[in-house]
């Protein structure tokens, strides 16, 4: 009798060690299905965010990442190709991978839209033509004026941003510009007028800032002013994290880094 109460007994216990296992397995899986954003969430905030700038931007966007994006996106690296805009859509077009593109005027930007590059832009800020000589101004240019005559001026490539301001201003001042050297970026004719290898050159506001006492801000009669937006580039695969890096951006300590640098507010 007493083994036949084992028995009795023991088959119970079989069956509940037999159903632990499927038990364990049914709850796994009932957590994993319970919070499916865990996952996502972590994604969100690691791996590599690639942000393609107008060389403008350089140290802005570079101190934006550090000090605003970095704060609630720990995890992610910020990559930067810093160029002129021109030159940006076109490797986005010829497929080299971006999250952020983000252009010093509206001409390259509207160039990416119409291509279906980017998703809808968004303006965040302007920044004004600047004319700057070597430090002690050798040269004695005395503005946008006929002492640019037989000098080595300096410019941006036409198709560039600051090199389609600068034609528009001289158009303006009414004025011929014969450079000896037309730049693909804004920040190599800073670079040739703070090494004196020309007399003068037109550059952004924010460029003569970072040259410093390198060179000298000669007063131009005619004003010019490029604005810039920016954009989720279409092909992303990390566009919430891209829309993350605009709204930092965006956002009021992004608008301040921003003006520390020179750029200016939107009207």
């Amino acid at each position: 009798m007493f083994k036949k109460i084992v028995e009795k007994l023991a088959l119970p216990a079989a069956l509940l060690l037999a159903a632990a296992p499927l038990a364990a397995c049914s709850q796994s899986s009932e957590t994993a299905g319970e919070d499916p954003s865990a996952t996502t969430t972590a994604a969100s905030t690691e791996g590599t965010l690639t942000v393609f700038a107008a060389a403008s931007l350089n140290k802005a966007f570079t101190a934006i990442a550090d000090e605003v994006f970095a704060t609630t996106n720990p995890g992610v690296e910020v990559k930067f190709s810093f160029e002129g805009s021109s030159t940006l859509v076109d490797q986005i077009q010829n497929g080299s991978p971006a999250d952020v593109f983000a252009s010093a005027d509206l001409k390259n930007m509207d160039k990416a839209t119409e291509a279906g590059l980017v998703q809808t832009p968004v303006e965040f800020t302007r920044n004004d033509l600047t004319l700057i000589v070597p430090a002690g101004n050798p040269a004695g240019i005395t503005g946008i004026d006929s002492s640019l005559e037989g000098s080595d001026l300096i410019v941006c490539a036409p198709q560039v941003p600051c090199g389609n301001l600068t034609l528009q201003v001289a158009k303006d001042a009414g004025v011929e510009l014969k450079p000896v050297s037309e730049e693909q970026k804004v920040t190599d004719v800073r670079g040739k007028i703070e090494s004196g290898q020309g007399d003068a050159g037109f550059v952004y506001a924010t460029d003569a800032k970072a040259a410093g006492d390198k060179v000298e801000v000669i007063p131009m009669s005619v004003k010019g002013t490029n604005t810039y937006p920016i954009a989720v580039v279409k092909d992303s695969a990390n566009a919430q994290t891209a829309q993350a890096f605009i709204d930092a951006v965006l956002s009021d300590e992004g608008q301040t880094i921003l003006a520390r640098f020179g750029f200016l507010a939107l009207k």
